[in-house]
Parts: structure tokens; sequence; C-alpha cells
């Protein structure tokens, strides 16, 4: 049964259309109605961007800020236990207020920093996909949008490498960062994407699945996984779409790669996964705020 609903989640999914015109927003209290963009990639100073390194997992971590905003509202994406110390001093170096850590997926190559992050700043709520089954203050769905102060994120269900896993796309518009910023997790590596051996997914639905959520964006949309084993930082859609060797193949070839990858058992994955099912910390009450 349990299969059969997951089966029936993803064929859902597949006929979803790529734009959002609906959806609950996760917005910080004090937002305003003008969206601003990167100061990294526009003329304009709203976007605060960090991407952060942690190398024993090869592991990136995300800060997002509005800096024009008065509260200067920031979010991490994928932060890691082990690093949680260097993006507290960093977030107050800049004068940041840290309103959301939030993950992509349940990882199972390193321990997420949500837990910790919360128990040193009370106010920051842990934000994950519902459909991971981990606990968390916030649970997202496909589509649903995250702001901090007058920039948003939107969410996009790209489940493969776990049932859970979710894309998170800066908005589009003038008005928001541009290029626009997709954080993909283990959906999409650069010149790769996550291994598929974890869970009894359909695979020829995650690769559709990556198609209509991910490759739909504007080709020079800056692609930014959870990951990198080789040094690359950044790519873009029209970049993985020309040359990732997984997927630039049809559903049957990728469906045969990822099939016959025969990788090693992940050496965290028994740590990391009940630790990351509890926001990072094992001892967690059992009830957590939805």
């Amino acid at each position: 049964m349990a299969m059969t609903t997951r089966f029936s989640r993803l064929q859902h999914l597949l006929l979803l259309q790529p734009r959002f015109h609906q959806s609950r927003v996760l917005r910080h209290p004090l937002t305003r109605s003008v969206m601003g963009s990167s100061s990294s990639f526009s003329s304009s100073s709203k976007l605060l961007f960090r991407q952060l390194f942690e190398k024993e997992s090869s592991t990136y971590t995300y800060l997002l800020a509005d800096v024009s905003h008065p509260d200067r509202p920031a979010l991490l994406i994928d932060p890691v236990d082990k690093t949680v110390d260097r993006d507290l001093k960093l977030i107050n170096e800049l004068g940041l207020k840290l309103v959301y850590a939030m993950n992509t997926h349940v990882h199972a190559d390193h321990v997420t920093g949500t837990g910790l992050l919360k128990t040193k700043l009370p106010g920051v709520k842990s934000v994950i996909s519902k459909a991971s089954g981990s606990k968390a203050d916030k649970f997202l769905e496909h589509g649903e949008k995250v702001y901090i102060g007058d920039i948003y994120l939107e969410v996009r269900a790209t489940p493969g490498h776990t049932a859970g896993c979710v894309t998170y796309v800066t908005g589009e518009g003038a008005d928001q960062p541009q290029p626009r910023m997709a954080f993909t997790g283990d959906a999409v590596l650069i010149r790769g994407c996550g291994r598929t051996d974890f869970q009894n997914l359909v695979l020829k639905i995650a690769f559709v699945l990556i198609f209509n959520q991910i490759f739909t964006l504007p080709k020079d949309t800056l692609i930014y996984p959870a990951h990198d084993y080789k040094g690359y930082e950044v790519s873009t859609v029209g970049e993985e779409m020309q040359h990732n060797p997984r997927l630039t193949k049809d559903k049957d070839t990728f469906k045969s790669i990822m099939s016959n990858l025969n990788l090693a058992y992940p050496k965290m994955i028994d740590v990391a996964v009940p630790a990351n099912m509890v926001c990072g910390l094992q001892d967690l009450p059992s009830s957590q705020p939805n």
C-alpha cells in the first residue's frame, strides 16, 4: 500500500506544470511587497549570497539574505552540524537575522545542522519537505513559496535520490535575483545526479521530474548542488542539459545507468539518516510543531 501511494504521488507530480500560480507561502512576518534582486548577478543589492563548503562530506551550504529589509532576514540551505559555528559567525559578522534552516532532503552523508542552529538561536525554524517524513517546524509541499524579506524561493518536488527531495528556486520576474538560482540538493549535481538506490522509486518518473521541474527553467538559471567532488561550484541549466552524462540520455538509458552504478554502502548513512529524521538531534522532543 505504501509503495502504491508513493507511486501515485509521483504520477501526480508528472502532471504538474512547472509554473506556480497559486500556493501557500512561508513568509517572514515583516516582509514587504516589493521584491529584490541579487547583488552578485544584477545592479541591485538586495540579495546577499554566500556559498559555503564542508570538506569531509563535500557538502555545500548556502546563505541567502535580503539586506534591503530592515531586519536583514536570512536562511541557510543544507547546513552541516560540523560547520554550524562557522555559519553563525558569518551570520553575526554580516549583521543578519537567521529565520529558516532548510534542507533539500534527508541526507545520508552528513548530519544536518538545523537542530544545532535551533538550540543556539531559538527563533530559527527548521524546514523540510513534507514528503521527507522527518521532523521539522515547517513542512513544505510542491508549489509553495518561502520568503525572506522581499525575496522568495519556489519549492519544486524533485524526488529520485530520496522520495522527499525538493529543489528551491529563486522567483521569476525582474524584481527577483537574475539570473534565477536553483538549489538542487542531490537531484542534479554538476555533470551528474544523486544515487537512486536508497529507495524503491520509479527511475523513469524521477528522470521526467528533473526535466519538468528543473530543465524547464531558463537556460541561464544557475545550478547550485548540495555536493561536488571535483572542485566545481556552479553550473547552469543549459550546461547540464548539454553536458550532464546521466541526464542527456533517454529515460531507459538513465534507468540503466542508475541501476548499475554499484556504489559502496554510504559510510555515514546509519548515523546520518536516523539523526536527520529528527532535525539532526537524536534527543529532540518526540513531538515537533507543524
